[in-house]
């Protein structure tokens, strides 16, 4: 398995306003004892502290969805983690959750960067962050997703057995260490 680059390729950027307090905000991004619901109700499981391994689960922990090592952690400011999505064949990219309290709450800028060029289908990557943070918006304010991704999440829920037998935690190694001098 190849090391995670850090630093090359295109970049996905998003950023959004939450109107909510910064450690509120950074409460569910690295929420552990539960479903994240924006986060299409993985479970995150992770140490949360440079090197330590990460994983968004399945409720019932047989299914890993994306896998990746920590890489920096500022509480209540910065997450960043390599990541590697299980239902694809994508190269290692970073993933940085960046929060800063601004005017009427905390604005998330979120970076996945690392993409090598000619990566198919990094539209469909792009589209499923900006609906990532606009579920965390409404988590964050609201308390919850609304009625179309409840619906979305029981569907996927119903349909994990066709999920890609890569997917199940029993064959999702451990992530390669992060080279830090990339």
């Amino acid at each position: 398995m190849a090391e995670p680059e850090t630093n090359a390729g295109t970049e996905l950027l998003h950023s959004i306003v939450i109107a909510a307090p910064i450690e509120q905000v950074w409460a569910e991004i690295t929420k552990l004892d539960g479903k994240q619901r924006a986060m299409m109700d993985a479970v995150l499981d992770s140490a949360l502290e440079p090197g330590a391994p990460l994983y968004y689960r399945s409720t019932d922990g047989k299914r890993v969805f994306v896998v990746g090592r920590v890489i920096e952690v500022d509480p209540p400011r910065l997450l960043s983690h390599t990541q590697r999505l299980t239902m694809r064949d994508d190269p290692w990219t970073v993933v940085s959750w960046e929060l800063e309290e601004v005017a009427g709450g905390t604005r998330v800028t979120l970076r996945n960067s690392g993409w090598p060029e000619g990566v198919q289908r990094l539209d469909k990557v792009d589209t499923t962050w900006n609906g990532i943070l606009a579920a965390l918006k409404q988590v964050v304010e609201s308390g919850d997703v609304g009625t179309g991704l409840k619906l979305q999440y029981v569907m996927m829920r119903a349909f994990m057995w066709a999920m890609p037998a890569g997917t199940k935690s029993e064959n999702v190694p451990e992530p390669p260490g992060i080279d830090r001098s990339a």
